[in-house]
């Protein structure tokens, strides 16, 4: 008779335990009380007549034995979660395109532009899937990502969308109502914001950057307002509160329709290798959503390029 085998959330939990070695921890990433992991844990152990972990008053070591179960529960539950997104995909059918890209492509660029794709495209329903981290097109249910990096995705099929130029905006109540700006150091005089960012040894221009750029070397940085992400220093600038560094892409359609003005032509570029990229499975790439998209998306992309003004 085939032994019976713990389910697969008695696998998650063993897997959550075993990385951690803490079932604390494993209990606030599963979502559940210490009690009952080790709880769980203990009904594995009587199911399968062995001892997974070693407990001492202060800590938890994996057996031989928890060792073998920690590997294979990793590889199971792996395997199962992309045979489920292929399942998914598979029964949503071929009219459904899923798209995963950040907030601020989504609200500041893509829903700017998405009712032309939908009137070109109507056989074909675009759903998004919000957030800032990257997705496995194995695992989870996506067939087409637009993500900022360095473009080096293995197994996946890359497009550079376009460059990254941080120019200053704002908004143009502030030009009529708060102090002139006519030369770059009359900026000392208004709120200046921008995002922290780095990654690789890359820094996201910033204000010190602009300044040097522009000639001046005793800009005092402490009064600067630092945002965590793009979209709320755009709002910032937006609401009349500041002058902002924002990615010309992200901005052009509010400098075009008055929302934003730029009062200096300077721009900085970002690192080359950096950029926003459109990305999706090799093997997926003749999929006709996907090449439908994809040509979209970049005839898009060349109507900003011809009104890029960065310098």
């Amino acid at each position: 008779m085939a032994r019976l085998l713990p389910g697969t959330r008695a696998l998650r939990t063993l897997e959550a335990a075993a990385r951690h070695l803490n079932f604390t921890r494993a209990a606030d990433e599963l979502g559940l009380t210490p009690a009952a992991v080790s709880h769980q844990i203990k009904e594995i152990e009587d199911q399968l007549g062995l001892v997974l972990f070693t407990r001492t008053s202060r800590t938890i070591r994996l057996t031989e034995a928890g060792t073998v179960l920690l590997d294979a529960s990793a590889d199971a539950l792996d395997l199962l979660g992309r045979a489920v997104s292929r399942a998914q995909k598979l029964t949503r059918g071929t009219a459904l395109l899923k798209v995963t890209l950040d907030a601020q492509f989504a609200s500041k660029w893509l829903m700017r532009r998405v009712d032309d794709f939908r009137k070109r495209h109507p056989d074909i329903e675009l759903r998004f899937d919000i957030a800032y981290e990257v997705r496995d097109f194995e695992l989870d249910d996506i067939d087409v990502g637009i993500r900022f990096g360095a473009g080096k995705y293995p197994g996946l099929r890359t497009h550079r969308l376009f460059d990254n130029i941080l120019i200053p905006v704002c908004s143009p109540s502030l030009l009529t109502s708060g102090p002139p700006l006519r030369e770059p150091r009359d900026l000392f005089n208004h709120t200046l914001a921008h995002i922290e960012w780095s990654r690789q040894g890359v820094t996201w221009p910033n204000w010190r950057m602009w300044m040097a750029a522009a000639g001046i070397n005793d800009f005092d940085d402490s009064r600067t307002v630092v945002f965590g992400n793009s979209t709320d220093a755009v709002q910032a600038a937006l609401d009349g509160n500041a002058v902002a560094l924002a990615d010309f892409a992200m901005v052009a359609n509010d400098l075009s329709q008055g929302r934003l003005v730029q009062p200096f032509e300077l721009g900085l570029r970002v690192a080359p290798e950096f950029a926003y990229f459109l990305v999706y499975p090799e093997n997926t790439a003749d999929d006709p959503r996907i090449v439908a998209f994809r040509e979209w998306m970049l005839e898009e992309v060349a109507k900003t390029r011809t009104t890029d003004k960065g310098q």
